[in-house]
């Protein structure tokens, strides 16, 4: 990459990565106060996690994970080990807020961040996926060019315009989030039967003043539908200079109920607020800039960076890639038969927040083909309470601990053993049902992209 002085005004942006992304050259600000709030969430948030207790419980206590298909390599690293990975990434986090060593500190975020979330499929959450996605697109955005410590120590590498492509991929990516959340929305049950809000929110009825309303089948439509619309027409509200304001102040009132309504969902919330404001003009960052501390506008000539790399084709189609998965990989569910929200396939990765109540049973039986005797297996030797729950309604996680069943007895000594599940489901308020064929042996399914031919097809009471 290299750097190219240009004089605001000319009409016309300098060649590069934007002869590819044709865009206008634009203060840096928005890019900046980004990171710093983006570091700061992420250090309350790593902070958050450890002091809750959650790197052992998640990641040292458990006997088995549930690994992501591909990444059967990765593996905890013990006690130790974990702790010093989370203190590492508290550290890193800090350094991308202040800009010191940024390019070093975003990379092992993104890398450490991500480790983390592939050690075990019951711990996915959209915004954990989301803040790797982020992190990914910081590593080559210009983000310590201002405002940072970097820029400080070697004032050569200072800007204070850049291409406004590095503003609108963040944008992009937050609009993705927000529009599939909305696409995700329109179905039968949330807009027909308001479900799963009729569901979840009596539960709320302690809350003081509105606590009375929960039990209101309209209160619930009205959640239902004001979640559509609003996720559907969000990002372009905040696109758009007049209706941006108005917008952030839903964005703010939304969240914020989100987390009084369901503080199960962790800091996402907090993370779209923040994140959010990037939607924002350069004068308003530059406002927020203008009173932070060691902060002064810089009078000197206007200079802007301009990316230029080897293989700029091949940079080019490699945005051209992500920006298209991140299209399409949403849609990927269109490919599988069925109930998307029974069988889940193709669920994880598409941005479908809080769309179902969904819960299980399972029981798993070892059969000795030799002799035909049978043993049922006690699910909390292997398995905490969390990852039983999450395991129990998810077709992937129940053939993967099939297998590790399996694997397990023949350690034992019982060679060739078959694994068969019971298990039950309820989905969105209906009774509970035979989620799994009982007569197929798991252990010789294979662990795949396809259809599951063995979870029982989805019948509506």
């Amino acid at each position: 990459m290299t750097e190219t002085n240009t004089v605001i005004g000319q009409g016309r942006s300098p060649k590069g990565l934007s002869a590819l992304f044709p865009g206008e050259l634009v203060s840096i600000t928005p890019l900046i106060t980004f990171r710093i709030a983006f570091g700061l969430l992420m250090l309350l948030s790593t902070l958050r996690f450890m002091w809750r207790g959650w790197v052992d419980a998640v990641y040292v206590q458990p006997k088995f994970h549930f690994t992501y298909m591909g990444f059967d390599w990765v593996h905890p690293m013990g006690h130790t080990g974990m702790w010093v990975l989370f203190i590492a990434l508290a550290v890193s986090t800090l350094l991308i807020t202040l800009g010191l060593f940024y390019r070093i500190a975003i990379i092992f975020f993104f890398i450490g961040f991500t480790y983390v979330e592939l050690l075990d499929v019951t711990v996915y959450l959209n915004h954990y996926y989301f803040i790797s996605l982020m992190a990914f697109l910081m590593i080559w955005l210009p983000a310590n060019r201002h405002y940072s410590v970097d820029a400080f120590l070697n004032p050569k590498i200072s800007v204070t315009h850049v291409n406004s492509f590095t503003i609108n991929i963040l944008r992009f990516q937050m609009g993705i989030v927000y529009f599939f959340a909305g696409v995700a929305k329109l179905n039968p049950d949330w807009l027909i039967e308001a479900i799963p809000m009729r569901i979840w929110l009596p539960a709320k009825s302690h809350l003081p003043l509105v606590g009375p309303l929960m039990y209101e089948t309209w209160v619930a439509y009205l959640f239902s539908w004001f979640g559509a619309v609003y996720d559907l027409s969000i990002p372009f509200l905040l696109a758009t200079r007049k209706t941006r304001p108005y917008a952030y102040a839903f964005v703010i009132i939304f969240h914020v109920a989100t987390a009084i309504f369901f503080p199960m969902i962790g800091v996402f919330p907090y993370v779209m607020m923040v994140c959010s404001l990037i939607f924002f003009s350069s004068d308003f960052h530059s406002f927020i800039l203008f009173y932070l501390p060691f902060y002064s506008k810089q009078k000197a000539a206007i200079r802007s960076i301009n990316y230029i790399f080897p293989y700029q084709k091949i940079t080019g189609v490699a945005v051209g890639i992500f920006v298209a998965l991140q299209a399409l990989l949403p849609f990927r569910y269109l490919l599988y038969p069925g109930h998307l929200f029974w069988h889940e396939e193709g669920f994880r990765f598409s941005w479908r927040v809080m769309l179902m109540e969904k819960s299980g049973q399972a029981y798993f039986t070892i059969k000795d083909p030799a002799t035909g005797k049978r043993s049922e297996v006690n699910n909390a030797q292997y398995l905490t309470p969390f990852q039983e729950k999450m395991m129990s309604t998810q077709p992937d996680l129940i053939l993967r601990y099939a297998h590790y069943l399996a694997a397990d007895y023949r350690q034992k000594g019982l060679k060739d053993p078959e694994v068969y599940a019971e298990v039950y489901v309820s989905l969105n308020g209906d009774r509970s049902k035979l989620f799994t064929d009982t007569t197929v042996n798991l252990a010789a399914q294979n662990l795949g992209w396809k259809h599951y031919n063995w979870i029982k097809p989805y019948e509506k009471k």
